[in-house]
Parts: C-alpha cells; sequence; structure tokens
C-alpha cells in the first residue's frame, strides 16, 4: 500500500518536473502558423490538444505526432478559417495558456463550451421525421428553456445532447421530481411505436464539451453495427479508411482520406480514444480539399 502510494507520488513529480513547452513559430513555415507542444505523456492528451485548436476554429492542415517512452511531441500547423495565419498576439497568448494548461492536466472538457448554469439532457433513439418538434414540444410544456442543443444522426439513430434552463427562474433544473417527469416523458418520445428497448434518457449537472460526449454516445448506441434505416446522402468524396494489424509488433496502421473539414482530426482521434485506442505516432496533412492520415495506434 505504501509502495503503490510512493509511485503516485513519484508519477506527480515526473509531470510537475516536466514544465509543458508550448512554441508558436511564424517563420518556419510561409503558409501556416506552427504550434508545438513537448510535454509528459498522459493518456487522451493528444485529444484534448486537438479539441484546443478545433474549439478556437482553427484549421489543421499538418500535424506530426511522436511519443517516446514517457514524453510526446505534437507539432501542428494551422490557420484560421480564410487560411491565414494567426498574426493577433491575443489570440497566440490564449493558445499558448490553454495548451499549457492541457499538459498539467488543469485543462478539462468543456471549459469552452461552458453551459455550468444549465442542465445537460442526454438522448438516443431512432431518427424519423419530426422527431425534434415532439422533444422541444414536450420541453416547453414542462417550462425548460433551451440554452443549447446539439443533434447528431447516423444509420438511423439520433444522439442529442440539450441544454436546458428552468423557464421561470433561468436556473438549472434540480427538482427530482420534475427531472424523472422529463426523462419518462422524453423517452416515451424517443421509443415512438417501434423502438421500446433502446430509447434512452439521462440528466446531467456535469460540465462536459458537447461534440466529445456525443461521440461517446454515438459510440455507447454502437450506432456503426446497425444496418442503415434512412437512405445515405449520396457523396462525391467518398472516405476510405483502411487497418492493417501488425500483431507482432503490437500495433495496428490506420489510414484515413476524406475530404478535409475542420474537425475532422479531432472526430478521428475522438474515435479511436473511444474504442481504447492511443495514437504514439501519426503524420496528417491537406492536399487541394482531401485530407491525408496515418496513425500508428496501440490498444490500452
Amino acid at each position: 500500500m505504501e509502495w503503490s502510494a510512493c509511485l503516485d507520488e513519484y508519477e506527480k513529480l515526473v509531470i510537475r518536473m516536466t514544465t509543458p513547452r508550448v512554441v508558436i513559430d511564424n517563420a518556419v513555415c510561409p503558409t501556416s502558423t506552427v504550434v508545438k507542444v513537448d510535454s509528459a505523456r498522459k493518456h487522451g492528451i493528444l485529444l484534448e490538444a486537438v479539441q484546443v485548436l478545433t474549439d478556437l476554429n482553427l484549421s489543421i492542415k499538418k500535424a506530426y505526432i511522436s511519443s517516446d517512452g514517457r514524453w510526446f511531441m505534437d507539432v501542428f500547423h494551422v490557420t484560421d478559417l480564410n487560411g491565414n495565419k494567426l498574426t493577433d498576439e491575443s489570440v497566440i497568448n490564449y493558445i499558448e495558456q490553454l495548451l499549457a494548461l492541457q499538459s498539467l492536466g488543469s485543462f478539462h472538457y468543456g471549459q469552452t463550451n461552458d453551459f455550468s448554469g444549465s442542465t445537460a439532457l442526454e438522448l438516443t433513439g431512432t431518427d424519423r421525421v419530426g422527431l425534434l418538434s415532439e422533444v422541444f414540444a414536450v420541453l416547453s410544456d414542462l417550462q425548460c428553456s433551451v440554452a443549447d442543443a446539439k443533434v447528431w444522426t447516423h444509420n438511423g439513430r439520433i444522439a442529442s445532447l440539450i441544454h436546458v434552463t428552468d423557464s421561470n427562474s433561468g436556473a438549472p433544473i434540480e427538482n427530482v421530481q420534475l427531472i424523472s417527469l422529463i426523462e419518462a416523458r422524453l423517452r416515451n418520445v424517443l421509443k415512438g411505436d417501434n423502438d421500446i428497448r433502446s430509447a434512452k434518457t439521462s440528466v446531467s449537472m456535469a460540465v462536459t464539451h458537447t461534440e466529445r460526449r456525443l461521440h461517446q454516445m454515438m459510440f455507447a448506441d454502437r450506432d456503426y453495427e446497425r444496418k442503415p434505416i434512412l437512405e445515405s446522402v449520396p457523396t462525391h468524396s467518398p472516405v476510405a479508411v483502411t487497418v492493417q494489424n501488425w500483431l507482432e509488433r503490437g500495433y495496428s496502421v490506420v489510414n484515413v482520406q476524406a475530404k478535409d473539414r475542420t474537425k475532422l482530426l479531432f472526430d478521428v482521434v475522438c474515435t479511436l480514444t473511444d474504442m481504447g485506442y492511443i495514437v504514439f505516432h501519426a503524420t496528417v496533412n491537406t492536399i487541394g480539399d482531401r485530407g491525408y492520415m496515418v496513425m500508428f495506434c496501440s490498444n490500452s
């Protein structure tokens, strides 16, 4: 017991001694701002770094991820949404501070999506026409004001995170009986006529990063195992994903090619993290409107 406590204190000492180093450079690359992060390695640190950058509406054009034992180094080539370098010193300083906090473990999901003055409703079920209208009608009837709502659909499934407050007081909803009523009525709406078992509702007072939580909800719902109920919309930029398992070396190589967008890297890293994989080496590149990723992953 004492030896275990010593190990815990040693881990804390290592993190304290290895002060994260964040360097933001505009001189290295002519087309983008280079953000370099060196720090002690910990689970989820890559996801948190990517989250910081994407939450600030930065586009990651290139990235090089490398780790060695207890240490990791991430290099990101970023631009604003107009494709320009970052020149505002206040923005640069803010990024440095956030990434340093994240590396020290002082940054938590949700800090950039702060709905701490509301109650979070988590909904999953079968998607259908008019479902959201029914959900919002129930909330209105129960005197709930919607502060924010995000909805994802895939393979005929829906995941939604809705932040609500009491319509009369503007405060979070804490009445236990009212919370139970909200859950029961929304569950009936989500069930519809043919989804008796898989509809789920829950209420949380915790502050969470919205898109991170939606990833977790979709993964827990195992939407990827279901056959599409609704016809998918054809795309002119197909996604190509291949996985090579190098069992003798203890890792897998994941190749992703897709149309580039602001949160593509965030979504890929979220998915791998939810599946229990750690990215220890990776290269990310964009050519035109296409994104290319090669990730070396091990099972956590």
